[in-house]
């Protein structure tokens, strides 16, 4: 879905390409970002962080809160309630294996999944503590760079 939007006296393209649970990929000006959907008491509604790393300055003069028009003209679909970190493609590739299940404790730096991608195999290890709770991929399953694999909470 693609939107034109004004904030604060400054135009944005945006392009919602997909939404998975609790996570949207936007586009906004050409920059890639992964959106965490949900309201916390302490956060802005949407925590926005870019899907590449690059040396363009960080805008933080952002509002924190949505204008009425985006949210009437940009509904989103219903989230999927999941509690918890992502864990995220490093890179783009073919899922090989995933070494946990729904309901297992992981510990931080424990490998969760394999990903081959340019003929290596590549261990993605969880960055968090805690219990898998929803895995999105699955052996054979392709995935771009920070795609979310999996939950843990």
């Amino acid at each position: 879905m693609k939107y034109q939007l004004e904030i604060n006296q400054k135009n944005f393209d945006v392009t919602i390409s997909s939404v998975s649970g609790n996570m949207a990929r936007v586009v906004v000006n050409g920059e890639s970002y992964d959106v965490r959907i949900g309201k916390s008491p302490d956060r802005p509604m949407a925590a926005v962080q870019p899907a590449i790393t690059q040396s363009a300055p960080v805008h933080t003069d952002l509002p924190t809160q949505v204008p009425e028009a985006v949210s009437v003209i940009a509904p989103l679909p219903p989230a999927v309630p999941v509690e918890g970190e992502p864990i995220l493609a490093p890179i783009p590739g073919l899922i090989l294996d995933v070494k946990v299940a729904v309901g297992e404790t992981v510990t931080a730096g424990q490998a969760v999944a394999i990903i081959e991608a340019m003929k290596m195999e590549n261990s993605i290890a969880s960055h968090v503590s805690g219990t898998v709770r929803n895995i999105r991929v699955q052996k054979g399953s392709q995935v771009s760079t920070r795609e979310v694999i999996m939950i843990i909470g």
